[in-house]
């Protein structure tokens, strides 16, 4: 190791990265000055990538869990030739690859967002988990390490404990976690809030665990060849850094360690720009500039590693010959093509519960879809996860043949590995909980939108109808929460999620064709505790009726020439406004019954289809165990929602049907008071 140039090279970082927060005027420059060394020295010497392909299935991954810490990433990706040095100068400007946090585009060596701590480190598990089912089912040769880099403030975010006990348990020995330990947060010092042992907490997590002082390259390079040689426990690094490293005042004195440097520009912050960057060996009129000797360190590394990337090509190309037919098999991971599955085939009992629907499913989708993992908040037993669980057996210590994953109390950590998972590639990652606990959740659900990842979330016990548990487990608002990220549009201009609450049997086999089949955004099943009726077919096939209605977000269920008006529902609410449809049939009242299991989706087809849906001038009722907005937008402005506004009960569901109203009688009254009969 040539410490000159190393050490430049991480000076080189320093300057970047000051000099972007400065004409940003705007930033967290102190940690990424700090945390230089370790990224400087990883990307020089260890990091296996391939130079001329980023998404090469075979890289290494490197996870950034503090997101303010991007000048530091940008600089050093500048420095390997992912980004110029006129995008760095770009930096928290509009249209900008430099965004202010990192924004997922493996092709430049960003492999996640990042920005709020805690996530960025636990996707790296879901990445480790990823890897070490892929070499389950194809051997060694494409194995991989995981690099993760947390910071004091991702220590402290609760989802830590979750992705610590987790790695920690599995034995995830190709995770290593660097922990940049600065002892500065972005208000105050760390000891103004924590005095834990981190060390003592992970090594009883089973963690191999390896104090350095993480400025120092020698002791930095010492650290990973240990980590990489760990063959039954993930490693965390635990780096003493200096915040600021090579601030200086206008007067040449040291001003590193210093809070005030954590999120402004140097020059706000008491120390001066154009000393610190004399200090660190660089022109403060031009700092724009990469220095001979790192830029010939980093050409020499970009040579390694073609000849590195095209050795281990050849073992992959040697592999696949020996082995025709798994070779097959993994291109059809990696190019996200699923096997054929008769949907319809499918053999559900009559008027299930829709989670029991969607275990009939997940029977089939584990002995069909072999690369895909499934997951469960210790509730498999009751979101039936379980029933992909009885077709495969759980990740143990060590052991990835299987393809569940028993997450623990954990929803949170649970979600965010799952971005993790998918992030990885070639793997298809789902999870389940009761669907009120997708508060705990939502940050990693944003995250997935966001990132445009194709989890699959498997979200029971939909609405009051738990029953008995009470208004904790039961589900009001969360609907409408979630219906939001269907108006919510991504960076391709589509609605960020899919959600889909489906009616019956029929509508949950498709919506699980669906959430399968969509590698764009998240999906989520929403589905029913109680068992409910199957809705009517007047063709006579309530699949293809389903299957054509599903997937337009909309349709009518029962039809009514010129109806006096259009009942609307989706889940377990459809049924019930199918009984309220005949009752004002006896009275000579015709009513139209529409589902809409995915308000998104339905407000995506053309106008003629959702007018013949929900016709205009026709009165239109909707139906809902949840917050009544959630359904207003397609009734209309002169429609008339029925949901509840306020918490749930505990008392046996049936009764809470009685008492809020969701009964045959009392929507039969609401419906004829409204359309004024």
């Amino acid at each position: 190791m040539n410490l000159t140039a190393i050490n430049h090279a991480a000076d080189n970082i320093r300057v970047l990265a000051a000099s972007m927060v400065e004409k940003a005027k705007s930033g967290h420059p102190g940690g990424a000055m700090g945390g230089a060394d370790f990224v400087n020295v990883l990307y020089s010497q260890f990091l296996v990538t391939d130079p001329d392909d980023g998404k090469w299935l075979g890289r290494d991954r490197f996870f950034l869990d503090p997101g303010h810490m991007s000048p530091m990433l940008y600089s050093v990706l500048a420095l390997f030739g992912h980004y110029t040095l006129a995008e760095l100068e770009q930096f928290r400007q509009w249209g900008s690859p430099t965004p202010g946090h990192p924004e997922l585009h493996p092709e430049r060596g960003v492999e996640n967002t990042s920005g709020p701590l805690g996530q960025g480190h636990t996707m790296a598990v879901g990445c480790a988990i990823a890897e070490r089912f892929m070499t389950a089912r194809f051997g060694e040769w494409m194995s991989h390490k995981t690099y993760a880099f947390i910071s004091d403030g991702g220590i402290q975010e609760e989802i830590s404990q979750g992705a610590g006990r987790l790695a920690g348990y599995l034995g995830l020995h190709n995770l290593i976690m660097f922990y940049d330990s600065n002892r500065v947060q972005l208000s105050t010092m760390v000891d103004a809030v924590d005095r834990e042992d981190v060390a003592a907490k992970y090594r009883a997590w089973h963690w191999n665990v390896l104090e350095i002082n993480g400025n120092d390259p020698q002791e930095i390079a010492q650290a990973i060849i240990a980590a990489q040689g760990e063959k039954e426990r993930p490693t965390l690094i635990i780096g003493n850094t200096v915040m600021g490293r090579g601030v200086v005042k206008a007067d040449g004195s040291n001003f590193e360690g210093q809070c005030s440097t954590h999120g402004q520009p140097l020059s706000a912050s008491g120390a001066d720009y154009a000393a610190t960057m004399k200090n660190l060996g660089a022109d403060p009129e031009n700092p724009w500039v990469i220095f001979d000797d790192v830029k010939a360190l980093y050409d020499e590394r970009r040579k390694e590693l073609r000849e590195i990337v095209k050795a281990k090509r050849a073992e992959q190309a040697a592999w696949e010959a020996a082995n025709p037919e798994l070779a097959k098999e993994l291109h059809t991971f990696l190019d996200n093509k699923l096997p054929e599955i008769d949907w319809k085939a499918i053999p559900h009992k009559p008027g299930i519960a829709s989670r029991q629907a969607s275990a009939d499913v997940l029977g089939v989708l584990a002995e069909k879809v072999n690369n895909m993992i499934v997951s469960s908040a210790d509730l498999a037993n009751s979101d039936k996860t379980d029933a992909f669980l009885k077709k495969t057996r759980p990740f143990t210590n060590g052991d990835f043949s299987g393809a569940f994953l028993h997450a623990g109390v954990s929803e949170l950590t649970m979600a965010a590995v799952m971005n993790g998972i998918a992030l990885h590639g070639g793997v298809i990652g789902a999870c389940g909980t009761f669907f009120v606990f997708s508060d705990y959740m939502k940050p990693a659900v944003r995250m997935a939108a966001l990132m445009e990842l194709p989890v699959k979330y498997i979200w029971t016990h939909d609405a009051f109808r738990v029953g008995e548990d009470g208004p904790t487990h039961e589900p009001v608002e969360q609907e409408a929460q979630l219906r939001l990220m269907e108006e919510l549009r991504n960076f391709n201009g589509e609605p960020s999620m899919l959600v889909l609450r489906p009616g019956d049997a029929a509508e949950t086999s498709v919506a699980w064709a669906m959430a399968m089949e969509n590698f764009k955004t998240p999906s989520a099943l929403i589905l029913s505790r109680q068992n409910i009726p199957d809705l009517p077919a007047a063709s006579g096939d309530r699949f293809a009726e389903a299957n054509a209605g599903c997937r337009r977000g909309g349709y009518v269920v029962v039809e009514a020439e010129n109806p006096d008006v259009i009942l609307v529902a989706n889940g377990s609410e459809v049924s019930l406004l199918c009984e309220v449809a005949e009752r004002l049939a006896e009275q000579g009242k015709k009513a139209r019954v529409v589902s809409v299991p995915s308000i998104g989706l339905f407000f995506l087809q053309d106008a003629d289809y959702r007018k013949a849906v929900i016709t205009p001038g026709v009165p239109a009722f909707g139906l809902t165990a949840g917050l009544p907005s959630t359904l207003r937008e397609v009734v209309g402005a002169d429609g008339m929602v029925f949901g509840l506004d306020h918490f749930g009960a505990s008392a046996p569901y049936k009764v809470l049907d009685e008492k809020f109203g969701f009964t045959v009688d009392h929507v039969k009254g609401l419906v004829e008071k409204f359309i004024g009969a």
